[in-house]
């Protein structure tokens, strides 16, 4: 979902490297790029949605054609992946596409600058195969404009905050979402701080305090939550 080639080359490379994925495992559906209004589910193990530039809360007849047709693919997908319960986990736009699909409001009340930022494990959550034994607290790296105002009808919440209460949520048993980025580490994040320097995530004079901040961060648990899904879905199809 991202037209700058150089975020989308590094966020795919990004969940290869730290779920554990060769090249060869994965099909990269680059949507905004085509016009694909349809994929057989049946011919992949699951599917991963990354994040994007585009804010789906903004007015309709402010969006480009690029925006609506990536949002178009999704709800499509949705359509078939849901009934299914099929293995999927929506980071940030994955996040916020998949709660407006089912049908809570998305805005900028909860909108978090790109930086680290601290969430808990809920109680049910701990119990949640991606998250059972992992810290109760812990650290992840999160930026967005708009976020989920609540928790999806039929979902359950696994991971909070103050600053943004819908950090991750399950629909089902495999349907997954969340708003932090669980594929970026520190460097990953300091090459979007450069990128959409002057996309709206923050004031453009704060990129180099923001990216300095970033490097000191550490964020493994988030990397370990793909990991763990990698590991759970991987098949040999």
């Amino acid at each position: 979902m991202r037209p700058e080639t150089e975020a989308c080359e590094s966020e795919l490379n990004a969940i290869l490297r730290f779920g554990g994925l060769t090249r060869e495992e994965v099909c990269r559906i680059r949507v905004e790029q085509k016009d694909i209004r349809d994929i057989d589910i049946n011919n992949y193990s699951a599917i991963i949605a990354g994040g994007s530039p585009f804010d789906i809360s903004i007015p309709e007849v402010k969006k480009s054609s690029m925006q609506k047709r990536v949002e178009v693919f999704f709800n499509s997908l949705f359509d078939k992946v849901i009934p299914e319960d099929f293995p999927f986990l929506g980071a940030c736009s994955g996040n916020g596409l998949l709660g407006r699909y089912c049908g809570t409001s998305i805005s900028g009340k909860y909108a978090e600058t790109l930086r680290s930022v601290e969430v808990w494990v809920t109680k049910e959550g701990a119990e949640d195969p991606l998250l059972k034994g992992l810290p109760k607290k812990f650290s992840a790296l999160a930026g967005h404009k708009e976020a989920c105002d609540t928790v999806p009808r039929g979902a359950v919440l696994l991971v909070t905050s103050d600053p943004c209460p819908v950090q991750m949520f399950r629909i089902k048993k495999n349907i997954y979402a969340t708003q932090f980025h669980p594929e970026a580490d520190a460097e990953e994040f300091i090459l979007r701080i450069r990128i959409y320097k002057y996309a709206g995530y923050f004031q453009p004079e704060e990129a180099e305090e923001l990216s300095a901040a970033i490097r000191e961060s550490h964020t493994p648990v988030p990397r370990e939550i793909l990991r763990r899904f990698v590991d759970r879905y991987r098949s040999e199809k």
